[in-house]
């Protein structure tokens, strides 16, 4: 048995070659070949000058590991069979002392990862092969300049010698000789610096530089495979989500190079501009020099057109004018990578004594609204489908576009990080108290709001501030989840950051910041700034509605929003949304003319008590409604009735308590006792949703009522009937649904009969706790709809705080231990429950209504579970409505391709 074999990878094939018009693989084999790998075979097939080499698969990288780092015995002779069909191509052999083939050595995965993997230039020299270099070439300076740049590239990736020490002999020389550029050095320079450098090998590994050409390929195909396991490697895939096991290919490619003269070049070239989207070459070159070259920044590059030349106004002559005909053919080559690969492309490319080489190809990295107008622009062109168009786009990066952003060119100093709550950047100054942020507000200040934690009294400081910044998650779930519905930036969880707020300074960094002074903070990535950072405000392009609008006409799920607030319910029509889809209703008990009502109820001894305050939030609730209702026009509303346990909206801290018991007229001792009674140990799974609703039916029927009477008259005002669709929270068992049902049409029956009119209502249910989803059959009997809360229902399958996990849960992802924050895309295990909920409520209640309103419901990923499992609709974010109804399309456009094959 050989050690492939042992290994649980017998060869099949291992070692693609490609060149000279022909190719073994294809763009079709990139989970083989890589994307490199992959790319070069397809375009050496549709015949493009690209040097000949061989890729070998990702398959032996497994069996590498697999070997314990160790190169299979069957990979030499496919690699020997390899090259020498290379070298046929090529006109060169490799090893040959008068014609050295002379090779590149690099990566290539499935997924890009730029510059996370080494790389190895120029193999294929020694001390005898680089003087055939230097006879075939007639320039011993380029040959032994090739020598060096190969000693320094092979001893740092293989050998793992420090660069630095080969730098510094480069550059004491450069000193001794009275030098200040590369270039000033002659051939006998360049034969000194390859004698002090192979010195520097025998000193630190006390062996010579290895000669035998054979060894020096395996040793850079061995550290390649090698390179997929380095740390840098590793956090790009964690940060990127790219499997361990995939591993790389490796290719293996003639060397052409741009440094052979002033007919000589390297550069890069954007079959469109990947900032604006612009249908026009983009790039720059550098004449006479290798890539490496352009990578070390030494010297500027040139402009790739004439247009670009005249823009930039430096003078600088452009690659089409110093090379007209290789430019021509570059440009025929950029049409047909775009034609082959139906996208923009990054592509680098080498001219040597003239002749152009293509190197690489790959889907272009561009910004989002260059992404928007390329595939608007391709579609319009006949290039892509309008179905590809939409399926071509990232939707997670529309949410660059929706919200100010800061600008990735600004200088900023970073004061910590935190967990990002609510997207979007805001600057202002520091305050740490509510009625300080309302005060300034007043005064036309733009303020940051600083807490350790928020409270119930935070709420109109909530609203003033322009962003919200806690150095805690620790506040119970209903008020963690209303920040984001406020439409404002939000970093939380910050524990590198200390607030203390009697003295008003906050601390992080060795920093000290007050009262005033102004910070920055980014609720898309949780980063926390000091001082004022350049941002960039949304602007939506004709290319967005237009590429928004073919998304709508492709999806099948309704994209409906979470808003609590005539802004909420404004912003969300404006991104699209069909609908609300929640309503939370408990923060419009938190203002400050209501709240004092609310405390009321909570401290009244009876059923009579607790009526008469509710009475007095019944007008300012109806309006609330009103509202929505006008700005939705006859959409779906759902509100959710009230979910938050009680002691939420009871005052904290001995101050505030006494200033509460004042202003109610009751006694201190007396708010004390009630307060203690409310409290909770675990309020999350207490007496909350459902179970208050079941024990303080008054406040079923204040708040029915209010829907019911909204309906009737924003119905006579939009000539229309409005439906509102009640939605009664945390129901876990069939018969708390019916008894709060019940409540609900005897208060329709009372508002009919004074009104003398109908009202038109639908009764149903938050699907947020494992034994909902397992009794969805039964409950659906009486449910008109279900919406899955998915936050407390991965909170309850995990048996976790979502304010507490961050703690963890990030460890968690780095060890491997889950994939991704169940708390933004949705877990496997909940969506299980959801699929037994969906099949189960409908086999009792076949046209049952399913939607989804966790904040998973602006996740594309969630999003596409949603339409595999047959919701009707997801509710998310106003701010995540553009992206859910793009993920939504990409969804159904996918799940149809999967059905047709």
């Amino acid at each position: 048995m050989t050690e492939a074999e042992k290994a649980g990878g017998a060869p099949s094939k291992w070692v693609f070659t490609f060149g000279d018009g022909r190719a073994d693989g294809s763009v079709e084999d990139k989970d083989l070949l890589g994307g490199k790998g992959a790319y070069l075979a397809e375009m050496s097939r549709i015949g493009l000058p690209v040097p000949p080499g061989f890729t070998i698969s990702s398959e032996v990288c497994a069996v590498y590991y697999e070997l314990g780092r160790k190169l299979p015995d069957e990979l030499k002779p496919m690699v020997d069979a390899a090259l020498d069909a290379v070298g046929q191509i090529a006109g060169a052999r490799f090893g040959d002392v008068d014609d050295p083939l002379l090779v590149s050595v690099r990566s290539g995965s499935r997924a890009s990862m730029p510059g996370m993997m080494d790389t190895v230039l120029n193999l294929g020299l020694n001390d005898q092969t680089v003087e055939g270099l230097a006879r075939r070439t007639a320039d011993r300076r380029f040959a032994y300049d090739t020598y060096r740049r190969f000693i320094q590239m092979y001893a740092d990736v293989v050998l793992g010698i420090d660069h630095g020490l080969f730098e510094e002999i480069l550059e004491n020389y450069k000193n001794l000789k009275g030098f200040e550029l590369d270039p000033e050095l002659a051939a006998d320079d360049w034969a000194e610096i390859v004698t002090r450098y192979k010195a520097v090998v025998e000193r630190e590994l006390e062996r010579p530089f290895p000669q035998d050409l054979h060894e020096q390929l395996w040793g850079a195909i061995a550290a390649v495979f090698g390179s997929w396991q380095n740390a840098r490697a590793i956090a790009y895939r964690r940060l990127h989500d790219i499997p361990d096991d995939w591993g790389t290919a490796v290719t293996i490619q003639t060397m052409v190079f741009g440094n052979r003269g002033n007919n000589s070049a390297t550069g890069v070239v954007f079959t469109r501009n990947p900032s604006t989207g612009a249908n026009e070459l983009y790039g720059e070159f550098l004449l006479n020099a290798q890539g490496e070259d352009v990578v070390a920044g030494l010297r500027t590059p040139q402009p790739l057109t004439e247009a670009d030349s005249g823009a930039s106004g430096n003078g600088k002559q452009s690659f089409e004018a110093l090379l007209p005909e290789a430019f021509a053919e570059l440009k025929r080559s950029c049409a047909a990578l775009e034609k082959r690969f139906r996208d923009i492309q990054d592509i680098e490319f080498t001219v040597q004594e003239g002749k152009l080489f293509m190197l690489q190809t790959r889907a272009g990295k561009r910004s989002t609204q260059a992404a928007l107008k390329i595939a608007v622009d391709m579609a319009d062109e006949g290039l892509i489908s309008r179905e590809e168009a939409v399926l071509s786009l990232n939707a997670n990066q529309l949410d660059q576009l929706l919200h100010p952003t800061l600008d990735p060119k600004a200088e900023m100093t970073v004061l910590a990080k935190g967990l990002p709550a609510s997207p979007g950047a805001a600057s202002g100054e520091l305050v740490f108290a509510a009625d300080e942020a309302v005060h300034l507000k007043a005064q036309g200040h733009t303020v940051i709001l600083a807490r350790v934690e928020t409270s119930p009294e935070d709420v109109q400081g909530m609203h003033a501030a322009v962003g919200i910044l806690t150095t805690r998650g620790g506040m119970t779930e209903p008020r963690r989840r209303r920040r984001p519905r406020m439409g404002r930036p939000c970093v939380v969880g910050a524990a590198a950051v200390h607030i203390d707020p009697e003295r008003e300074i906050l601390e992080a960094a060795g920093m000290q910041l007050r009262k005033g002074d102004i910070v920055t903070i980014d609720g898309s990535t949780g980063k926390i700034m000091k001082g004022r950072v350049t941002m960039r405000e949304p602007d939506l392009s004709p290319d967005f509605t237009t590429l928004m609008g073919w998304a709508d006409g492709f999806r099948r799920l309704r994209i409906r929003a979470n808003a609590d607030t005539p802004d909420d319910a404004r912003q969300a029509r404006a991104f699209g949304a069909e609908g609300i889809g929640l309503c939370r209703t408990e923060h419009m008990f938190f203002e400050e003319s209501r709240i004092l009502a609310m405390r009321e109820m909570i401290l009244a001894e009876n059923s009579e008590g607790r009526r008469k305050a509710l009475a007095k939030l019944l007008s300012s609730q109806r309006q609330d409604f009103i509202e929505l209702f006008e700005i939705m026009a006859g959409l779906p509303v759902t509100i959710r009735l009230l979910d938050p346990p009680l002691h939420e909206f009871l005052p904290h801290g001995e101050d505030t308590i006494a200033a509460v018991a004042d202003a109610m007229g009751v006694s201190l001792t007396h708010l004390k006792r009630r307060i203690a009674v409310l409290s909770e140990f675990n309020p999350m799974l207490g007496q909350r949703g459902a179970r208050l609703l079941v024990s303080y039916p008054e406040i079923v029927e204040m708040q029915a009522r209010a829907i019911f009477e909204a309906a009737i008259e924003t119905g006579k005002a939009l000539h229309d009937r409005v439906t509102p669709e009640i939605m009664v929270p945390l129901v876990s068992v069939k018969a708390e649904l019916d008894i709060v049902k019940e409540r609900i049409a005897a208060t329709a029956r009372a508002v009919e009969k004074e009104r003398e009119t109908s009202v038109a209502f639908q009764v149903g249910t938050m699907v947020e706790l494992p034994r909902a989803c397992l009794m969805a059959g039964e409950i659906g009997r009486s449910a008109e709809f279900f919406s899955f809360g998915t936050n407390d229902l991965t909170q309850t399958t995990f048996g976790l705080s979502r304010d507490d996990a961050g703690r963890f849960l990030s460890e968690y992802a780095d060890k491997g231990i889950i994939p991704h924050d169940p708390f933004v895309t949705l877990d496997e295990a909940v969506g299980e429950l959801m699929q037994i909920a969906v099949e189960r409520g409908r086999a009792t209640h076949p046209d049952l209504k399913i939607g989804l309103c966790g904040e998973h419901g602006g996740d594309p990923d969630t999003v596409n579970f949603c339409e595999k499992i047959a919701l009707t609709y997801v509710s998310c974010s106003p701010y995540r409505v553009p992206v859910a109804r793009l993920a939504a399309a990409q969804a159904t456009l996918k799940n149809a391709a999967l059905t047709d094959n």
